[in-house]
């Protein structure tokens, strides 16, 4: 259960450096404008620079957004971790022959992870006296970059095997029409409860794939290949546009519409508001839990289907691409071709169709329990109610929140994840689940013995810096 918390946290931590790809994805986007005007040319061609740039360092992003997510927004393991990373590849360098290793985001991964674990172990180390002031957090650096040149050899020794392994595996899936885009999509669902998806993500967006652009440079990466302009590139992100932008919605619509009429009020505010989430940006966090733990049936069946869109979409040799996720927003700034667009949009509306029609079946003929239908009502299941969360402000929401998992005193480390918040506590019995979902959550899950995922929205980060504050207080009074 530690390596699974582990893996959560470096799950969580991913998504530090991946908010930064929006902004990179807008400036290339800009850059690609062709226009006779020399000014808007030239301002054309500043931006694609600056897009280009953040593209370029991700590796280096990833290892201080690690650093930065596993210990809980320490500066100086940021900075230990970007000295630590170009101190590992540069070591790398020793033993390249004929083909340059690259170890990629995964190498930032691996220097951000190692930086945190040197920081809990030492952060407070003391010194003799003659070398104190080099003691407590400052040691960090000092320690990191010796063990980053020992890291780097051992990498350097067995990185050659793996790169190639991973480049042979990456050909093999985009050459296999389909069925690895659509092994990816299902696995990518699946992983969701667990909030390990991202790391598979990132191996698929930001690592499988070579491309070689006009400048000469290698790019490595679903994600990273299609903003360089690789025209084989978004096998691994086409697929979810159809199923964000109109099956989740669908789900949707479907739900509200079985609902019984004296719920369907609330139901249908509820689901308006997660389906414009998640045609808008692409988030469904908050229409996934609300299946998964009310209707697990579908959202197995949403798995299936999201496996099924990429390969359609591979086999019918759709490229798109986002910067973020496959939402309106991300669709409008990474236009491609009419053609490509076109087809997409065609995908998605026999998907708004599929959903639709499997989840009225599902809920009507085969009584799949979903929120708003009397079988839910009688048990004593409760839908989550954003109208309870808007109407309180921040610091009482936070209250309420205390009330029904045990109070601070039961909480012993926090972290959220863009709609989830994540709680270790002392004691997981403490903890009323029937208050939390009245109080306005999605869903909540229990991942481990005393940690629990709470599916607060768009609010969950906010929660969590007020919780950490408090931590930080009860830590200088106790301490």
């Amino acid at each position: 259960m530690k390596m699974m918390t582990y893996m959560q946290q470096i799950g969580r931590s991913l998504m530090i450096p991946i908010a930064v790809l929006p902004a990179a994805s807008i400036l290339v986007r800009i850059g690609d404008i062709k226009s006779s005007i020399p000014w808007v040319d030239a301002a054309a061609s500043v931006c694609k620079l600056g897009g280009n740039a953040i593209f370029d360092h991700m590796p280096l992003f990833f290892a201080i957004g690690v650093a930065i997510g596993l210990t809980s927004g320490q500066g100086v393991a940021a900075l230990a971790a970007a000295v630590g990373y170009f101190v590992f590849t540069n070591v790398m360098k020793h033993f390249e022959n004929e083909i340059a290793l690259d170890t990629g985001v995964l190498g930032g991964m691996l220097c951000g992870a190692i930086v945190a674990i040197l920081y809990k172990r030492y952060h407070g180390i003391r010194l003799p006296a003659a070398l104190g002031f080099f003691g407590g957090k400052r040691f960090i650096p000092i320690i990191s970059s010796l063990v980053m040149v020992i890291v780097g050899v051992g990498a350097g020794l067995i990185w050659p095997a793996i790169q190639e392994a991973i480049r042979d595996t990456g050909t093999s899936i985009m050459t296999a029409k389909g069925w690895g885009a659509g092994l990816y999509g299902l696995l990518n669902r699946l992983l969701i409860p667990t909030g390990l998806h991202h790391i598979l993500n990132n191996i698929a967006w930001f690592q499988i794939g070579e491309y070689v652009t006009d400048a000469g440079a290698i790019v490595r990466g679903d994600l990273w290949r299609f903003h360089a302009g690789d025209p084989t590139a978004g096998t691994f992100m086409a697929g979810f546009f159809p199923v964000m932008m109109f099956g989740l919605p669908a789900y949707a619509l479907a739900i509200v519409r079985s609902s019984q009429l004296q719920e369907r009020k609330r139901i249908a505010s509820i689901m308006l508001t997660a389906s414009l989430t998640s045609f808008l940006t692409g988030i469904t966090e908050p229409l996934e839990f609300t299946l998964m733990l009310t209707a697990p049936v579908l959202y197995g069946i949403h798995a299936l289907y999201t496996g099924l869109a990429l390969m359609l979409a591979d086999l019918m040799a759709i490229r798109a691409g986002f910067g973020f996720s496959a939402g309106f927003i991300d669709m409008f700034i990474s236009w491609t071709s009419v053609k490509d667009t076109l087809l997409l949009l065609l995908l998605g509306v026999l998907y708004f169709g599929l959903y639709y029609a499997t989840a009225t079946i599902a809920i009507r003929m085969f009584h799949v329990h979903a929120p708003g239908r009397e079988e839910d009502r009688a048990s004593g299941a409760t839908s989550p109610s954003p109208t309870a969360r808007t109407q309180d402000d921040a610091d009482a929401l936070l209250e309420r929140l205390l009330g029904y998992i045990g109070g601070m005193g039961n909480i012993r480390s926090v972290d959220a994840c863009i709609t989830r918040l994540r709680l270790q506590l002392e004691d997981e019995s403490k903890v009323d689940e029937v208050g939390i979902m009245c109080l306005g959550a999605y869903g909540m899950m229990r991942v481990a013995k005393g940690h629990i995922h709470i599916v607060m929205g768009t609010d969950s980060e906010l929660l969590r810096e007020k919780i950490e504050r408090r931590l930080s207080v009860s830590a200088f009074i106790n301490g």
